[in-house]
């Protein structure tokens, strides 16, 4: 079969493309906005990219358009599909129905820490034998390749997005997966251009535990309000619990870094990697746990996360000149831009300073709905450079200035990219950590700073 996919450079589409690829297709796609990481994997696996939206495509008389949840409609190829009544579906139903109906799902969702729990929990599966294949909103170190398609084993791990899932199905992708095991990793506010409220992402997930057999098995963050409340709507399988000190699983952190690894209340090992922070100590254990539910002692799982390679657009170093270090992030929310710069102060001596660089341009950030913790996410860095385009359609709906006006003198606000750069470079001294955080390219400024530094 021949599909065509519209909107293939986004995390899960390209995956997607991949696996399809894998499995025999012959696989096209095409989107407005093709950057790495996932622009490269695409290229590396031979599948041709299409820029734009053009009506042209449908000369390429593919059997199937497999559509992605950026195409909305006005779309000019979408248009054009809909009006000759082509044959067209959406990127999730098309993986529930082609890959997912015959395997033992095990999906990891929620708002922060997706990626990297899944791709842990994919590498303590490969490390220990079970050979899983795997869609990942991200391209784990340890796999090169943020999808794979095995049929050795039946086990399937994937990131569980509760973002919606096309223009024409406004449910959580996560809907189509139908796991065994679930990971919920935690839940709060965001995606403020498809939800109200809290609430009604509540209701999603509440869909999606309702959608776990009997026989499967919910691995719940114990810390989390709105998962309780998720919960406590029903719940027929079984639950296992990880983070606080009434949990099945707990963490006890150590000084070095390391931490123990608890299951109820018994010594399971102690595990030092290169992943710092509480969220991390935290999606270690929820890997765990999912792993045990497959078989996987928690020895041998703690043994295979000494091996974990973090992933692409994690605190991903990009390079070093003149000793400063430019790390590239995917943190795009005020939680997870917190987390992301109390992971890299732990690592760093206490003379090292924090250049934290931010593009808000996720579409909670672009329509403000939570701009204003942006100021106290960024408050552990010693010097703050945000940037916000003043047009087109990644233009923030308000002034980023007035908005981290509260941080004082050491916060700077530009719309130019050329600006911020020159800044960046000006400002930073030996020793310095320029932590860029964005869930786009963000103009490739990371290459901007590092040749900026060199000059």
């Amino acid at each position: 079969m021949h599909i065509h996919i519209l909107g293939i450079c986004g995390t899960f589409m390209g995956g997607l493309a991949v696996l399809a690829q894998q499995a025999g297709h012959r696989v096209t796609g095409c989107d407005a906005n093709v950057y790495p990481p996932m622009s490269t994997q695409l290229e590396q696996q031979g599948i041709a990219l299409t820029a734009g939206f053009g009506v042209e495509q449908l000369d390429l008389q593919p059997d199937l358009f497999v559509v992605g949840n950026v195409v909305s409609r006005g779309n000019p190829l979408m248009e054009e599909i809909l009006n000759r009544g082509l044959p067209y579906v959406s990127g999730p139903q098309w993986l529930g129905e082609h890959f997912l109906r015959d395997k033992w799902v095990l999906a990891v969702a929620g708002t922060h820490g997706k990626t990297t729990t899944a791709s842990m929990l994919a590498w303590i599966l490969q490390d220990c034998g079970y050979e899983p294949g795997f869609l990942i909103g991200g391209i784990p170190c340890n796999f090169g390749i943020s999808a794979r398609n095995t049929t050795s084993t039946p086990f399937f791990v994937i990131e569980a997005d509760e973002y919606d899932t096309a223009f024409f199905d406004k449910r959580s992708k996560f809907l189509h997966y139908r796991p065994k095991t679930a990971v919920l990793n935690n839940l709060e506010y965001d995606h403020a251009d498809i939800f109200p409220d809290l609430a009604a992402i509540e209701t999603q997930f509440h869909h999606l535990v309702r959608t776990i057999p009997g026989i499967g098995r919910l691995i719940v963050n114990r810390e989390e309000a709105a998962l309780a409340r998720v919960l406590a709507r029903g719940c027929w399988s079984e639950v296992e619990y990880f983070g606080a000190d009434d949990a099945h699983w707990q963490a006890i952190a150590h000084d070095d870094g390391s931490f123990d690894v608890l299951l109820q209340g018994q010594l399971q090992g102690r595990l030092q990697f290169a992943a710092q922070g509480a969220h991390n100590r935290a999606n270690a254990l929820a890997a765990l746990a999912a792993a045990r539910h497959v078989g996987v002692q928690p020895a041998a799982g703690i043994d295979a996360l000494t091996r974990f390679a973090s992933v692409k657009r994690r605190m991903e170093v990009r390079g070093t000149v003149r000793g400063v270090v430019v790390y590239d992030d995917f943190a795009h929310h005020p939680t997870a831009i917190a987390t992301t710069i109390a992971g890299l102060r732990a690592r760093l001596q206490p003379q090292q300073r924090i250049l934290a660089v931010l593009e808000p341009r996720s579409n909670t950030m672009k329509q403000g709905a939570v701009k204003d913790a942006l100021p106290g996410s960024l408050a552990g860095a010693e010097l703050v450079f945000g940037y916000g385009a003043l047009s087109g359609k990644d233009a923030l709906s308000w002034d980023l200035a007035a908005t981290l006006a509260p941080l004082g003198d050491k916060a700077r606000s530009f719309s130019d990219l050329n600006e911020l750069t020159q800044a960046i470079c000006r400002a930073a001294q030996e020793g310095d950590c320029v932590l860029v955080m964005s869930n786009g390219g963000f103009g490739g400024v990371h290459q901007k700073i590092l040749d900026g530094l060199a000059q």
